[in-house]
């Protein structure tokens, strides 16, 4: 009995611990910027919003430019007929009414409107659709930018404590130095002023790498305290034959997701302003008219009705009402076509500084100071240098170290910004 009881003991905590064990078993996201975008591209709800939207325009231009419902009239004639006015008024009483008229009328605007109407919409289709894809540059974009960031904060982290390492040992040999009297005990002092900065320097980078997570979970749409991998990579920068600003240029006038948008909005002025010009003509409405007489039809009746555009001054008000949205439209075109290929100039001149800089970090100036350093270091142990030089020899590592981490993230943000710009990935 003792063994059944323990053997459904143990069945029911491994059933328990299954989901747990399956949870634990999926992948973390953050290990690489593509694991991020894939993510986001299925769960933010603000892409989504902009897709709903786009998807409810589309659909839009399915009834635009249709014709309105038909109307039925009928209208029972003489029906004082039998000389009793409070009577039951129905067609087959041929006693008591004279003649039913059955009218059926069709509403048909002038010729051109429906047209102009189905165009309107498909173009306000298209700005919904580019007002989507903007909305996932941008989001894409801050992703990028924040993984960079991230990134930045984990080598940050990684080179703190190489360095808090490497100041560890400093600070025995200042001990076995002044131990032997070959040192001022102020040498293990800094050794361990040092120490302390570097510690306190970690707590901010953990502070700020928590902030970060919480951002990025955002735009992931997640709760802002799970977890993220640890960023394996940036991302590779394309050659610089690829960063030339006039092929770019044309790119971005052509696939820009800002501009395609309001593009569509200029076309769809320019027609909503035609369509108020069809307005100075009448619309009209058709109908047939079949009579009926006691039990059968004998007479038909066709009927045409239009409207007289007599009120002029309202419509000469919506004309140049609609010029000046158009004229509206074209400006702000305008000022968003200067305003990408400024941004894009920008991006493209920072993405260049950055990768310079990363690359006389890495060839001459890190070597440098790794010499300086390991110069300094012997040069200490044999009484040659106080240790104020052994730490301004080991700072000028850290910076540039630090620098080169930070040419590289400033390259792939400046690379998110004209991704961002083109509305796809170089």
């Amino acid at each position: 009995m003792q063994y059944v009881l323990r053997s459904c003991a143990v069945a029911a905590s491994l059933a328990m611990g299954a989901p747990s064990a399956a949870l634990a078993s999926e992948p973390i996201v953050g290990g690489s910027v593509e694991s991020l975008l894939d993510y986001a591209k299925e769960r933010n709800p603000e892409y989504a919003a902009m897709q709903y939207e786009a998807a409810a325009a589309d659909e839009r231009t399915a009834s635009a430019g249709r014709l309105p419902d038909p109307k039925l009239r009928v209208e029972l004639m003489e029906i004082t007929l039998a000389g009793d006015s409070n009577q039951l008024l129905l067609p087959n009483r041929v006693d008591r009414v004279g003649s039913t008229v059955y009218t059926l009328m069709q509403d048909v605007p002038w010729f051109g409107k429906r047209g102009l109407q189905r165009e309107i919409a498909a173009l306000e289709a298209d700005g919904a659709k580019g007002r989507a894809a903007g909305t996932w540059a941008e989001l894409a974009s801050r992703i990028k930018s924040g993984y960079a960031q991230f990134y930045y904060i984990h080598q940050n982290e990684r080179l703190n404590n190489e360095i808090l390492d490497l100041m560890s040992r400093l600070e025995q040999v200042a001990q076995v130095r002044y131990a032997g009297g070959l040192a001022a005990q102020v040498d293990a002092i800094r050794a361990q002023v040092e120490l302390t900065n570097l510690k306190n320097e970690l707590i901010a980078l953990e502070n700020e790498k928590r902030m970060t997570q919480a951002r990025l979970n955002m735009l992931l749409a997640r709760p802002a305290d799970a977890a993220l991998a640890a960023p394996e990579r940036l991302r590779a920068l394309p050659a610089p034959v690829k960063l030339d600003y006039a092929v770019l240029q044309d790119r971005v006038r052509a696939r820009n997701p800002q501009l395609f948008a309001e593009d569509a909005r200029l076309k769809a002025a320019e027609k909503s302003r035609d369509l108020t010009y069809k307005n100075r003509y009448p619309d009209f409405t058709f109908g047939i008219a079949p009579t009926q007489s006691g039990n059968s039809i004998k007479d038909w009746a066709l009927m045409v009705e239009l409207n007289i555009p007599l009120q002029q001054s309202w419509r000469r008000a919506q004309e140049r009402e609609a010029q000046a949205m158009l004229s509206a439209a074209r400006s702000r075109s305008e000022a968003t076509a200067n305003q990408v290929l400024a941004e894009l100039s920008e991006n493209l001149s920072g993405l260049d500084a950055a990768r310079r800089t990363e690359t006389a970090i890495t060839n001459s100036l890190l070597p440098q100071t790794e010499l300086t350093f390991k110069a300094a270091l012997a040069s200490y142990e044999n009484g040659k240098v106080d240790f104020v030089t052994l730490l301004d020899a080991q700072r000028l590592i850290r910076q540039a170290k630090q620098n080169q981490i930070k040419a590289q993230v400033e390259a792939q943000t400046r690379l998110a910004a004209i991704e961002r710009l083109l509305g796809e990935e170089l």
